[in-house]
């Protein structure tokens, strides 16, 4: 668990609402292991007490890269984690699934990017040829064929930002200078470098996923939390409460 952060700043902490503790779990990609363990971490962590109002939000990629997306996917539907609200963001790679599902030509770039491990865990075995069409379309039926329906249901009804008191909650980000309720689902879902490298006041301090670091990235308008968990194991909750900052790590 990294220690207890408040700014030293004269400048208003940013809050969340009174009498509420907001864990955000960043990026899973099919780690159904530390998805597991934060949950559990998550689990003691209230068992010591705390406010009554409890969420969870987690920011998206369930799947791709890691072997259990589909295992991933349906503990995120059972709830684990009991007396907690539960919000669940789309992030990119859940839109590349779906992407793929109604055209196989997205298929080279989902495969590049981790999908084949995700057909894998739903009992499809992928293209030897990430570019072969023919073997692609048989793949995207076969895939649209064994995923079960709540599933799909579950990937297409995920939420694209939340929002706690002083906090905004997405995938990768959202583009400086537009205002917030006027994003594009694009760029929350996709966004890079014109706002990783703003340090623009968005009128919300933005916790996103999406952009691997080694540690949390704390900046004055944003928080970036994932730490490439499919790859280092290390899967990073933010925890909120008041304008305190702390976080749990496996």
């Amino acid at each position: 668990m990294f220690g207890l952060f408040k700014s030293k700043s004269r400048r208003r902490l940013p809050v969340v609402p009174h009498a509420t503790r907001v864990y955000a779990i960043g990026d899973i990609h099919g780690r159904l292991d530390l998805l597991e363990h934060i949950e559990e971490m998550i689990q003691r962590d209230v068992d010591q007490g705390g406010p009554d109002r409890r969420v969870v939000v987690y920011l998206g990629d369930y799947v791709d890269r890691g072997m259990e997306a589909r295992q991933v996917t349906e503990r995120l539907m059972a709830r684990a984690l009991n007396g907690f609200e539960l919000v669940h963001l789309k992030g990119n790679h859940e839109e590349f699934l779906l992407q793929f599902l109604e055209d196989a030509r997205i298929g080279p770039g989902w495969l590049r990017n981790g999908g084949n491990t995700t057909l894998y865990s739903y009992g499809v075995r992928p293209p030897e040829r990430a570019t072969d069409l023919a073997a692609l379309e048989r793949a995207r039926l076969e895939f649209k064929r064994k995923l079960p329906p709540h599933h799909l249901d579950f990937y297409r009804n995920l939420a694209l930002s939340h929002v706690e008191g002083d906090y905004l909650f997405v995938h990768a980000g959202i583009a400086p200078g537009r205002p917030l309720d006027r994003q594009e689902p694009n760029d929350l879902l996709w966004i890079r470098d014109e706002f990783l490298q703003s340090d623009a006041d968005h009128g919300k301090l933005v916790v996103h996923g999406h952009t691997i670091v080694e540690e949390p990235d704390v900046r004055s308008n944003r928080i970036g939390i994932d730490t490439g968990a499919y790859a280092t194991g290390r899967l990073t909750a933010l925890v909120l409460e008041g304008d305190t900052q702390r976080y749990l790590q496996t």
